[in-house]
């Protein structure tokens, strides 16, 4: 694949310390073609699957690979936020079909959270658990919304924030791709600007929930995107390590 310039990018999946197999999936793409790349940028997805064994891991590669190709039809839209969210219309499908074709899948679903980085903006669509956070500054702020119980009661005020990383319903989601014949992702009102500097992480709950965001900003700030892509999944492992890690970090230079 065609690496170009303006933007160091790197990406680590780990089974994490518990768990047999690994039903994360996650990717990176540009163009080739030049003018292609003006116009659509780059592309970067994390999805986290769920559904057993084998649902969760067909779930998560479904969506990432129906999503990379969706975004590249050459007749979609020419705004990259309504190519995510076609792009997202179509992984929904695709997952939800195959899960209603094969009983062995009944039941399957992933999160789903994609970038695209056009020039120095920002586009983005989630849905499930899995996070999108900016490095910006020195503040690292969370892009996404987690869909989940927990996080529903913490809102309505049920649910202390500080109580949330510990409860045990914690990994119950409110919205997955593919578990209905229809899905609406979050998606910013407008796309953000990026300036020399900011580092971009997404990542699935195998990482966020084993640190603070104090340990994030240290790591993110500290070391390249590889190495701090290296140092996440260690921690996160050193810290238990009780699910599936996956992380890509992207950092504008």
């Amino acid at each position: 694949m065609k690496m170009r310039p303006g933007v160091e990018v790197a990406g680590l999946s780990d089974v994490g310390c518990q768990r047999d197999n690994n039903e994360d999936s996650y990717a990176y793409w540009e163009p080739e073609d030049d003018a292609i790349f003006q116009r659509l940028g780059r592309l970067a997805i994390v999805a986290d699957g769920m559904g057993g064994t084998e649902g969760g891991q067909h779930a998560s590669r479904i969506a990432v690979e129906t999503l990379l190709e969706s975004y590249q039809v050459a007749d979609s839209a020419d705004d990259p936020q309504q190519r995510l969210i076609n792009a997202f219309a179509d992984a929904n499908a695709s997952v939800h079909h195959q899960a209603q074709e094969n009983p062995a899948l009944r039941g399957m679903g992933t999160t789903l959270t994609a970038i695209a980085l056009v020039a120095n903006r920002l586009y983005f669509a989630h849905v499930g658990d899995s996070r999108l956070y900016l490095l910006q500054a020195g503040e690292l702020r969370r892009l996404t919304h987690d869909h989940s119980l927990v996080a529903r009661l913490v809102e309505n005020g049920i649910v202390r924030p500080e109580d949330a990383e510990k409860h045990p319903q914690k990994h119950v989601l409110t919205a997955a791709v593919g578990v209905t014949d229809a899905v609406q992702p979050d998606v910013p009102d407008e796309p953000l600007s990026l300036e020399r500097g900011d580092i971009l992480l997404l990542c699935t709950d195998g990482l966020w929930g084993q640190m603070t965001d104090s340990e994030i900003v240290g790591l993110l700030s500290s070391k390249a995107p590889m190495a701090a892509c290296r140092a996440l999944v260690d921690l996160a492992k050193a810290h238990g390590g009780p699910d599936n890690i996956t992380v890509q970090v992207a950092k504008i230079v």
